[in-house]
């Protein structure tokens, strides 16, 4: 009898065992399918301005409770779309990283509504030894000849008239030679650097590069502050006194007016002569 109570025991949690494994499993299978959700994500490194096709999108499972904002849930929506920045392998493809729907791929979807883009000629001293990669912020400096009037110009004859004098701040780089990739950090003296500028600062742009030379200046993409300078001249840069203007001289004419010398009056005495009469004076 007693064998047959701690069989009969043994049976009956081996059974509730298997029960609550079963429904433990049941469980997790409902809850698990709820608590997840299909998130497209990039299978590959994706460009700036990249088209996307059906190889470089797949749908795999995401936490409902993790979900970024705007996040695409089908694949087949983002076929053709455009990425308007970078992106990496296994990172959600969101839609606030892509262009509108029907955007041409290329450089020109990823320009900001009402910007342009313009390109500079560079070297490595220029293109700041190749640091200025896509995504940065650079300003432009131009080196040309002050512009002086025919007084000034003869007075300073001697003196060197050249000025260095930022003209653009914080211009967006676009490209750098044909690459728009804003993922890497190494640098990359290229010839040519593509940059993101309003109308009026192309005009800018375009006049300073026809008038001198350019220079990019890399500065911190988080300061915000703009500068106002008067610009660097050779008296400024050697701490010299501008010379002082000669003083004209002033031409004097002297007039001298003549007087007559009043007649001097002798002594005088009276003459009869017959029926006249005259005066002689000595």
């Amino acid at each position: 009898m007693k064998s047959l109570r701690t069989l009969f025991i043994l049976v009956i949690a081996a059974a509730a065992g298997l029960v609550a494994v079963g429904l433990a499993s049941r469980w997790l299978l409902q809850h698990g399918n709820g608590g997840m959700t299909k998130v497209a994500v990039a299978t590959n490194e994706i460009s700036m301005g990249q088209r996307l096709t059906p190889e470089l999108v797949k749908e795999v499972d995401w936490p409902t409770a993790s979900l970024p904002p705007g996040i695409v849930s089908d694949s087949h929506t983002l076929e053709g779309r455009v990425a308007k920045t970078s992106i990496t392998r296994g990172e959600p493809i969101l839609d606030a990283k892509l262009t509108p729907v029907g955007t041409k791929g290329g450089l020109s979807a990823v320009i900001a509504d009402g910007k342009r883009a313009i390109t500079v000629r560079v070297n490595d001293v220029v293109g700041v030894a190749g640091f200025a990669l896509p995504g940065s912020f650079v300003d432009i400096i131009v080196n040309t000849q002050k512009q002086e009037d025919a007084k000034t110009a003869r007075t300073n004859d001697r003196n060197d008239q050249s000025i260095s004098k930022i003209v653009l701040e914080k211009i967006l780089v676009l490209a750098v030679a044909q690459e728009v990739n804003r993922d890497e950090t190494q640098p990359k003296v290229v010839n040519a650097v593509t940059l993101e500028v309003s109308p009026d600062e192309a005009e800018k742009l375009d006049l300073a590069r026809s008038v001198g030379t350019l220079s990019l200046v890399l500065r911190n993409q988080a300061d915000p502050r703009p500068v106002d300078t008067s610009g660097a001249t050779k008296l400024t840069l050697l701490k010299e006194t501008p010379p002082a203007e000669p003083v004209q001289a002033i031409k004097t004419v002297q007039v001298v007016k003549r007087v007559a010398a009043p007649v001097r009056q002798g002594n005088c005495i009276g003459v009869i002569s017959g029926m006249h009469t005259a005066q002689e004076c000595f």
